[in-house]
This record gives structure tokens, C-alpha cells and sequence, in this order.
């Protein structure tokens, strides 16, 4: 009886701590993701469509493929890179989601190092 019971507790308390992941909302749009680095305010946007992100940051403008693997996971791949490091292509996915946001994590193919960033649908 006791197992039973601390069994449901632990399947009550874990429900209540479900991280929402409504991914469909989020394949395609205009999109603002923000990021502190050296103590200035660095802002990306992008606008996103099934097949291709344009993305501008600092005035620069910069075109992807956009390769979808499921509705919280696709890979940016550079359209014109100019150098070969540039090239590598981008692997995201989403952690969770708000009505007008999501929390994603990312790291270039073929490296270790992982990042995270929230972007807001415009």
C-alpha cells in the first residue's frame, strides 16, 4: 500500500511540472531573438518559412535552407557561405513553448558545444 501510494504522488506531482512543446506554432514566422554578449544587447531576427530563414543581425543579412525533421527540430543549412566553417549546417530544437515564444537550443554540426536562446513571434 505504501508503494502505491507514494507511486501516485510522484505521477501527480510530475504532471503538474509538464513542459509545454506546442512546436506546430513555431515552424514558420518573423521571429526577434535577443542575446547579451560582452555587455551589449546583440538582437537577431529572422523570418522563417518551410523551406528557407532570412535572417538579419548588425545589418548583415544572411540566407538558410531550412530542413525539417520533426515539428520541434530542424537543421539551417547556409545558402552562399564564404568560408567552409560557414558552411556547417545548424541544429535546432525546442525545448518549450508559450503562446508567443519558444525556448530553443542549437549547435553547429560536427561540435559539441551547445546554446540556448528564447525567441518571440512577431
Amino acid at each position: 500500500m505504501r508503494i502505491l501510494g507514494i507511486l501516485m504522488l510522484v505521477l501527480m506531482t510530475s504532471s503538474c511540472y509538464q513542459v509545454e512543446r506546442d512546436c506546430s506554432n513555431f515552424r514558420t514566422g518573423t521571429f526577434i531573438w535577443e542575446q547579451e554578449s560582452g555587455g551589449k544587447l546583440l538582437k537577431t531576427t529572422f523570418t522563417r518559412t518551410e523551406e528557407f530563414q532570412i535572417e538579419t543581425y548588425e545589418g548583415v543579412i544572411d540566407s538558410s535552407r531550412v530542413e525539417w525533421i520533426n515539428d520541434c527540430e530542424w537543421r539551417i543549412i547556409p545558402i552562399n557561405p564564404k568560408t567552409n566553417a560557414d558552411s556547417r549546417a545548424y541544429l535546432f530544437r525546442i525545448l518549450n513553448t508559450t503562446e508567443d515564444s519558444y525556448t530553443f537550443e542549437f549547435k553547429q554540426s560536427g561540435r559539441e558545444q551547445t546554446y540556448q536562446g528564447t525567441a518571440v513571434k512577431k
